[in-house]
C-alpha cells in the first residue's frame, strides 16, 4: 500500500476594506454576517462555501477579509454591495488585496478628524461636523434613532 502524500495547505488572499463613514465601529461578527449575506445573494451558497470568507481583523475603520485564492475578486465585488452592518448604514471599500496580513497592515492609514469639528443646523436638524484631510466634511445627524449622514466636499461648501 502506497503512503499518502501530505496534504498541501490552501493558499489564502486577504482583502483590506475601509469602513465608511468614519467613526462607525461595527462588531467583527456583524461585519462577517453582512459580508456573507451580500456574497450569498450575489453568488449563491455553493460559491460562498468554496470561497470561505472570514473577517480576521476589524478595527480603526478597517477590516481584513480572508478568502481562498482565486475567489478574491468575487468577494471584493460582494463587499461593494454591502450597505448596512447591524442596522447601521455603511459602505465597504476595497483598499488592497494581498497574500499576507502584514502587507495589508502597512497600507492602513488612520484617519483622524481635524480639530475643526462642531455643530451646524440645516433645515431644523442638528448635525455634528467632522472635517478630514483631503477636503472631506461629514455631517452626522445628532440623535438616537434613524441617524442619517450627509457627506460634503470642500467644493460643495464653496457653492453655498
Amino acid at each position: 500500500m502506497k503512503p499518502r502524500p501530505p496534504a498541501m495547505r490552501e493558499k489564502r488572499r486577504y482583502i483590506l476594506v475601509r469602513i465608511l463613514p468614519y467613526g462607525v465601529t461595527p462588531d467583527q461578527k456583524d461585519v462577517y454576517l453582512s459580508i456573507i449575506e451580500a456574497a450569498t445573494s450575489l453568488w449563491g451558497d455553493v460559491a460562498v462555501g468554496l470561497a470561505q470568507p472570514a473577517v480576521v481583523f476589524c478595527d480603526g475603520g478597517y477590516a481584513v477579509v480572508r478568502c481562498r485564492r482565486g475567489t478574491e475578486k468575487d468577494i471584493a465585488t460582494a463587499l461593494a454591495t454591502v450597505t448596512a452592518i447591524a442596522d447601521e448604514r455603511v459602505a465597504l471599500r476595497t483598499v488592497a488585496t494581498s497574500g499576507t496580513i502584514r502587507a495589508l497592515r502597512r497600507r492602513i492609514r488612520p484617519i483622524r478628524p481635524l480639530p475643526e469639528t462642531g455643530e451646524v443646523t440645516i433645515g431644523g436638524d442638528c448635525f455634528a461636523v467632522y472635517r478630514y484631510p483631503r477636503q472631506k466634511v461629514d455631517l452626522v445627524e445628532k440623535g438616537i434613532m434613524h441617524q442619517k449622514s450627509l457627506f460634503f466636499t470642500e467644493t460643495d461648501l464653496e457653492e453655498r
